[in-house]
């Protein structure tokens, strides 16, 4: 999937918890219509995951994927079925660095992983929602293990796209400052997953971009690093994530609708897509 210089830009701008709150809902919506956004990942099992589907029900030009969560949310399966992933009220743990040790090293855990998965890919599939593509909650789909029973399955659950997470470090270096140590050791940790992963993809065809930003932006998705990015994206098959809301991160919404970043594509001939369209 690496492309050529001469190929065409085309672009994916995605928006991260869809169904998480009211807010962020109504941020993916608006900067949908009035914006560049072209898919969601939906949280299935969020207070807000209803309103979600029925918004993308109503506007079916929205690519909505899995967002599938294992940390910080909510389980799909009832705490006993999962005891070993989930609190007594269903709830993951919020310390991801010390979850994915134990996912990696509890055979409890992988076999409990399984059935979650296969759960909330249920559930989504129950939507009704053609599945646009799949990603994980902080990039947890690219767990060695948790990726492994996403290829084992994935003829099975329908995945044809998923996210490669790998944010160019020395183009991210050029559009933004600070937070050295934050982006170097994603940077590097992402690296070395998706080089993995990539291999895997490629044996099953399951689709994805050559390149992912947001990654090293750390909900830093604002107009101005948009208005830097787009006219330096590579050739080929990129995808923006965000997190739009009215609230926490309504910067990030400001981005998607800003009137001059509104008219960047299309003046940098840059064609907005799905990952259904890949």
């Amino acid at each position: 999937m690496s492309p050529h210089s001469t190929a065409p830009r085309r672009l994916i701008v995605n928006a991260d918890d869809f169904g998480r709150s009211e807010s962020i809902n109504l941020a993916v919506l608006r900067a949908h219509r009035e914006g560049i956004l072209t898919t969601a990942s939906l949280m299935v099992n969020e207070p807000a995951a209803d309103q979600a589907i029925e918004l993308a029900r109503a506007h079916p030009k929205l690519g909505v994927g899995l967002h599938l969560t294992l940390v910080c949310g909510a389980a799909a399966l009832p705490p006993e079925r999962i005891p070993h992933l989930a609190g007594a009220r269903g709830q993951f743990s919020d310390h991801p660095a010390a979850a994915g040790c134990r996912y990696f090293f509890s055979a409890a855990c992988k076999a409990e992983l399984q059935a979650e998965i296969e759960a909330q890919v249920a559930k989504f599939h129950a939507t009704g929602l053609p599945l646009d593509h799949l990603n994980g909650h902080l990039h947890l789909h690219l767990h060695p293990v948790v990726f492994g029973i996403l290829m084992n399955n994935a003829e099975r659950w329908g995945i044809r796209a998923m996210r490669l997470t790998r944010d160019p470090f020395f183009l991210n270096a050029r559009l933004a400052a600070g937070q050295w140590p934050y982006r170097l050791s994603h940077a590097t940790i992402f690296g070395l997953l998706s080089a993995r992963a990539r291999r895997a993809l490629a044996r099953k065809n399951i689709r994805h971009t050559a390149a992912v930003f947001g990654l090293l932006q750390n909900a830093r998705v604002d107009a101005a690093y948009v208005q830097q990015l787009l006219p330096r994206l590579p050739a080929g098959d990129s995808e923006l994530y965000s997190h739009p809301s009215l609230d926490q991160f309504k910067h990030e919404l400001d981005a998607l609708i800003n009137p001059t970043i509104r008219c960047l594509p299309q003046q940098l001939g840059i064609r907005l897509i799905r990952y259904q369209d890949l």
